[in-house]
């Protein structure tokens, strides 16, 4: 995983560099900008049941294009509509089991589960989605068509589809995988990416609950909403 993150930024830093580099050998006033982006995020949890901790690296990788649909005649607002890709995990000390009811879940303490009765070390416990993504925009650049650097800010929201979701967790004595089914299908939220050139802040704020209404730990019901903040990085 190392090796694709480190793949990732490569490609954001030599796209980025052909871009501000192009020579314009035609002038054409109906550019459009940024329709292609690449990002990388750090994923938080809101709402966390008690006793509820994160663990490890719980990252974020997302990619995708955008139509760029200008509403002014210098082209410095615009409206983006999208379509992408972003794979998701997230590190914690929540752990989801099958039992002969389904899924039930409960929280690892001190790296530790029992099971039959035996005492087994926790190594990494985590959950990954695999989401198809919906972002809409509204889009502010100074920008102009001799100039690649420039300051950005786009605000919108973002429609997510989980065609597959898997919960994971490797002990000093073995590694289960299973697809979880309580992972809402359907998520939304609100977005906000700001940066000028090359460098640009991502954050993404879920108004929708990860799981579906019922899971539980012991009484408590589990109403985790991610929280991502990152770089995204564009490329015309």
């Amino acid at each position: 995983m190392k090796q694709l993150i480190l793949g990732l930024l490569l490609c954001c830093a030599m796209g980025l560099y052909a871009q501000d580099n192009q020579e314009i050998e035609t002038l054409d006033s109906r550019y459009l900008e940024d329709q292609f982006y690449l990002g990388i995020t750090y994923n938080f949890f809101r709402d966390k049941p008690d006793d509820f901790t994160q663990r490890n690296l719980s990252y974020g990788l997302q990619g995708g294009i955008i139509k760029d649909i200008p509403v002014n005649s210098s082209r410095t607002f615009a409206i983006g509509i999208g379509l992408g890709y972003a794979v998701n995990s997230y590190y914690s000390n929540l752990w989801a089991f099958k039992s002969s009811e389904g899924i039930d879940y409960s929280l690892i303490i001190d790296d530790e589960i029992v099971i039959d009765d035996e005492t087994i070390q926790v190594d990494r416990n985590k959950l990954e989605t695999h989401v198809l993504e919906l972002p809409l925009e509204l889009r502010w650049r100074n920008s102009t068509l001799e100039e690649y650097k420039f300051t950005r800010i786009y605000a919108g929201m973002k429609l997510g589809y989980i065609f597959a979701a898997r919960s994971k967790l490797v002990t000093d004595a073995d590694k289960t995988s299973f697809a979880n089914p309580d992972i809402a299908k359907f998520q939304y939220g609100i977005m906000l990416n700001i940066g000028y050139n090359t460098f640009n802040a991502h954050i993404y704020y879920s108004l929708s609950n990860l799981f579906e209404d019922g899971p539980m730990i012991g009484s408590e019901s589990i109403n985790l909403k991610p929280l991502r903040i990152g770089f995204i990085f564009y490329i015309l």
